[in-house]
């Protein structure tokens, strides 16, 4: 009996595919930071290492970085950077307040999602904005969908990262 649905392409499939864990690592990640207070974002994960907030911190700036790499955009939040990705925790003098950081991650994770639907499989498929063409053509798996796997994992690290913090 034929299926009234329609048979993906296999660039569809692998597309749609690495799109779901996308948003499935995304959503607990936000779930797991909605359900800290702003006092638990300050909390550390492990005695003497990163606190909740810094990670947070850090997977939106990676997560805003995706949109220049991707060759969709610029970044939004390339000013938290320094903040969040080249310093380590605690060697910023000044963070964002967390409501600032909150409605930062909504933002960016709507503009991602905005423009991750613009974009066909091949266009998925096709080399990211950091790779020379000369390199995409002999390393063909240098694409922008190796981005987003890449960006899926990440948020999977620390997601298990914060799983460590004690429950209150």
């Amino acid at each position: 009996m034929a299926s009234s649905t329609s048979i993906l392409s296999t660039d569809q499939l692998f597309v749609t595919t690495a799109l779901k864990a996308w948003e499935i690592w995304l959503s607990r990640t936000t779930k797991f930071f909605d359900n800290l207070s702003d006092e638990r974002m300050f909390e550390e994960i492990v005695p003497g290492k990163n606190r909740a907030i810094y990670i947070y911190g850090h997977l939106l700036v990676v997560s805003d970085a995706m949109i220049p790499q991707l060759g969709l955009g610029t970044a939004s939040y390339a000013h938290l950077r320094d903040t969040f990705l080249s310093k380590p925790d605690r060697a910023a003098a000044d963070l964002p307040t967390v409501t600032e950081l909150r409605a930062a991650w909504k933002e960016a994770h709507a503009r991602l999602e905005t423009l991750f639907a613009e974009l066909t499989p091949e266009q998925w498929l096709a080399g990211h904005a950091t790779v020379s063409a000369e390199d995409f053509a002999a390393q063909p798996h240098r694409n922008r969908l190796s981005i987003l796997l890449s960006r899926t994992s990440h948020f999977g690290y620390h997601l298990g990262q914060l799983m460590l913090m004690p429950h209150s």
